[in-house]
Parts: C-alpha cells; structure tokens; sequence
C-alpha cells in the first residue's frame, strides 16, 4: 500500500530534507510539499492524503491551526515536526502519530513510519470489515449475522486479561481489582503494585505480569514502570521531551523519551 504524503513547512530546506530522508521508504510517496498553513488545508482537503508531516510554527496559520483546519473531512494522519520540544503534549493531544525533533533523526523517521504503517493497515482492516458486512447483509443476510457473532467473539477474548490478582505480602494473602491498580514499578524479580491507597509487593517479573494485564489500559511509561491509563488525570510536561503522569492519588509517574508515543494512546 502507498502512503500518500504531503509534507507542511515554511522552511524549504527542511521541506528538502526531509524529502531526502523518507526516500528510502518504498511505500511512502510524497505527493505534494506546502509553504504555509493555509494551503496546507487547502492541500489536504483537495488531495486527501494519508499522511501529512507538519512543522507546528510558522507565520499565520500554524501547525495545530492546520489540524483543526481539517477537522470537516476525515483527517490524515500526521506527524509533528518542529525545533521546539514544548510543544510534545500538545502534539499528542492533537492525536499526532508522532512528534520529531529537527534535525530529524533516522531511526526515529523510520520507527514513525513503521508507525503509520500500522495505523493505516489497522484503519483499512475496519473498512475492509465494515464493507463485507454490508455486501452480506445485502446478498446473506444469514451470513451477515454469523459474521456479527464472530466479531464478537473475537472482542470477547480480548477480555480475557485478570480481573483479580492475588498478592502474598507480608504472611498475608491480598485480593487485589486490577481496575484500582494505579501504577506498579520494577525491582528485580519484584513488583511494588500501587493502589491510591496501598502498596504491596509481589514476586513476578514484569514481562510476566504484562501478559496478565489488558494493554488497552495497562502501559509502559519507563523501563521498570508501568501505569494504569484509566487513572491518568494529568498530564505535566517536563525537560528533554519528557513528562509525568499525574494519578488519581496525586502520585506522579515520569513517562521516559522513548515511551512518549504511550501519551498520544491515552489522549486519543
């Protein structure tokens, strides 16, 4: 599949540049180029591409001005890149793919594509599902109805994640929802498992303890850290494109550069 791209800056060199760097990827074809924000609105309501990288300052319109310019049709996907690390959370609550540092790094272009590869594909397995409901509905209506009770079924498994952890902690056995988990943090081949109101301590490592957990809600944010979605309330920026997760108890847990794209998930 050809990503169709359009590429948003008022600096032509960079516009250069980065054509230079996304040359590698086969399926990425870059369609057209935009000096300013309005014709970049202008371009993607015309040309209705799949993915638009968008520098976020330039004069008149910017880059965030861009995407509630396009809000009135269904949107592509974009991909934020700017010399201003302060604009990361903002990018993410604009439901960004990604936010990129100027001058843009190789791997981290590469990990962004390989990015909207899967958004995309994940978007065309919707439709492609959608369609086929339709057509059976239409010439099956039985098979239509099979089809229903399959996609459902499938969602059920999805569920299939504890609900109930059991902790021995102290000569004593706790029964912990997971729903109420807050964040829980690695040492060793221990677990701290954070409630808003307890903490306890379990002896599993991490990578097993992830697979019990639903990954709809439970996140890495850091190495040895992983939170609960659902309890974030706030967002804080912090230096070097970091950021805390402010919890429900008030707690704060830092979200690592490398894990930054774990905030565009929970604001989307």
């Amino acid at each position: 599949m050809t990503i169709r791209t359009i590429l948003v800056d008022d600096e032509k060199l960079a516009i250069q540049g980065l054509q230079l760097r996304l040359e590698p990827f086969d399926d990425v074809e870059v369609i057209d180029t935009c000096a300013n924000g309005r014709e970049a609105i202008r371009k993607i309501k015309t040309e209705k591409p799949d993915l638009v990288f968008l520098d976020i300052q330039m004069p008149g319109f910017d880059g965030f001005s861009v995407v509630k310019g396009v809000m009135d049709i269904e949107p592509p996907l974009f991909v934020f890149v700017t010399a201003y690390e302060e604009h990361a959370i903002r990018a993410f609550e604009a439901n960004a793919v990604n936010y990129l540092m100027k001058p843009v790094d190789e791997q981290k272009l590469a990990d962004t594509v390989e990015r909207v590869r899967q958004r995309l594909a994940e978007k065309k397995s919707a439709e492609d599902a959608e369609q086929l409901l339709d057509v059976l509905a239409e010439i099956a209506p039985e098979r239509a109805a099979d089809f229903v009770e399959t996609t459902a079924a499938a969602t059920e498994s999805a569920d299939r994640f504890e609900k109930l952890i059991n902790v021995k902690d102290r000569g004593q056995i706790f029964r912990v929802e997971v729903d109420t988990i807050e964040h829980i943090e690695a040492a060793g081949d221990y677990m701290i498992i954070s409630t808003g109101d307890n903490s306890l301590v379990l002896r599993e490592t991490m990578k097993d303890l992830e697979r019990r957990l639903d990954p709809r809600k439970f996140q890495r944010v850091h190495r040895s850290t992983i939170v609960n979605l659902d309890l974030v309330r706030q967002v804080r920026p912090h230096t070097n494109g970091e950021c805390f997760l402010v919890l429900d108890s008030g707690a704060e847990v830092k979200v690592s550069r490398s894990y930054r794209d774990v905030v565009a998930r929970f604001v989307h």
